[in-house]
């Protein structure tokens, strides 16, 4: 028999951050929002320049 007293049962609180925590960084969301105005600036130019 394996003896899994405090193996399994708890988790460190650092291993249950969700994706809501990893959008709450400010240099990931620099870089969405980034790459979304480079997309917005490029399908404007294609809409209205072209």
């Amino acid at each position: 028999m394996l003896d899994r007293t405090q193996s399994d049962t708890a988790a460190p609180p650092e291993e249950r951050r969700g994706c809501l925590f990893a959008l709450s960084q400010p240099p990931l969301m620099i870089f969405l929002a980034v790459i979304g105005c480079l997309l917005l600036m490029a399908s404007l130019h294609d809409l209205l320049m072209l």
